[in-house]
C-alpha cells in the first residue's frame, strides 16, 4: 500500500463535548493490481484521527472506491494501521492551516 497524497480537515466540535482535536483525512492509496483492494476506479482511505495531548490514534478508517464513493468491506492490516498512523502524525496541519490538500 502506497499513500500518494491526502486532504485533511479539522472537525469542529460546536458544543465542546469532545476532548482533543479530530481530523478527517482522505488518503489517496495505490495498491498492486494483484492486491484484493485493487480497483481501477481509484482508492481512498478515510481516516478519523484523534490528537489529544500526547495521545494520537486512529479512531475509525474505511476504504472508499474513489469514482463511485462506495465503501469497501476491508479493514487495515496491523502494518498498514501503523503506516497510516505515522503518515497522519507526520502530516498534521499547522494551527493556522485547518484545510490542507497535498498530492
Amino acid at each position: 500500500m502506497n499513500i500518494t497524497g491526502h486532504t485533511v480537515e479539522l472537525l469542529e466540535d460546536p458544543f465542546g463535548l469532545l476532548t482533543g482535536n479530530r481530523f478527517e483525512y482522505f488518503l489517496n492509496i495505490e495498491v498492486d493490481e494483484e492486491d484484493e483492494l485493487f480497483t481501477d476506479k481509484g482508492l481512498l482511505l478515510k481516516v478519523l484521527f484523534l490528537v489529544n495531548g500526547d495521545e494520537r490514534r486512529i479512531l475509525q478508517s474505511y476504504f472508499i472506491e474513489q469514482e463511485t464513493e462506495k465503501v469497501l468491506d476491508f479493514e487495515l492490516e496491523d502494518d498498514e494501521a501503523v503506516q497510516v498512523k505515522n503518515y497522519c502524525e507526520e502530516n498534521l496541519p499547522a494551527e493556522d492551516e485547518t484545510d490542507e490538500d497535498t498530492n
